[in-house]
């Protein structure tokens, strides 16, 4: 797996598989195959400075599942592995 950091209050995160049968257990095709808004956090940055310069530390670690939003953050290829860089602030909740 391929080593990427991120920094002050970013994550990143590996998108969970796309699933090719809907939920009623019909066969999508490649292009009907919607990505999944789940995945799970590779690595965390150090956290973010508030305005007087106190550093806040992050909520999540590396190995969380989460659930982000369909926007959320930058798709980032590194060694042939796609990762989304984004804020903590765009994750909508931890599964558990």
């Amino acid at each position: 797996m391929s080593k990427i950091i991120p920094i002050l209050d970013r994550i990143a995160v590996k998108r969970d598989d796309e699933k090719e049968v809907s939920a009623g257990g019909i066969i999508l095709s490649g292009s009907a195959v919607e990505k999944p808004y789940e995945g799970t956090v590779v690595a965390v940055g150090g956290g973010k400075y508030t305005d007087k310069g106190e550093l806040m530390p992050m909520h999540l670690k590396a190995g969380d599942r989460i659930v982000f939003g369909k926007y959320a953050g930058t798709e980032v290829t590194v060694s042939n592995e796609k990762f989304i860089i984004m804020k903590e602030e765009e994750i909508l909740g931890i599964l558990s």
